[in-house]
C-alpha cells in the first residue's frame, strides 16, 4: 500500500465532497483515513453506509482506536483520492 501511496496522483477531495459518499445520498461508500479516501462501497460491512456505529462518508482516522481490528483493513480497499 505505501508504494501505491507514493506512486501514484490521487484526486483531491473536500470533506463536503466526502460526506456525499455516504451511500445515501450517492451510490459510492467512500471513508477516509489518514489523509487518504478509501471506496468501500463493494464491503458488505458498510453496506447502506454504515458499519456498526460508523457511518461512511466521514474521516474515521479518529475512530479507528475504537475498532477491534486495526488499520491493516484498510489494504483491503482502493484508495482513490485525498482529503483536504
Amino acid at each position: 500500500m505505501e508504494s501505491e501511496k507514493q506512486n501514484t496522483d490521487f484526486t483531491k477531495y473536500t470533506q463536503s465532497q466526502l460526506a456525499l459518499r455516504n451511500g445515501q445520498d450517492k451510490p459510492s461508500i467512500w471513508v477516509a483515513y489518514k489523509g487518504y479516501i478509501y471506496d468501500v462501497s463493494e464491503s458488505r460491512l458498510w453496506k447502506k453506509g454504515m458499519h456498526y456505529e460508523h457511518w461512511a462518508g466521514q474521516d474515521l482516522t479518529e475512530e479507528l482506536a475504537d475498532a477491534p481490528h486495526s488499520a491493516e483493513v484498510f489494504k483491503k480497499f482502493s484508495i482513490i483520492g485525498i482529503l483536504i
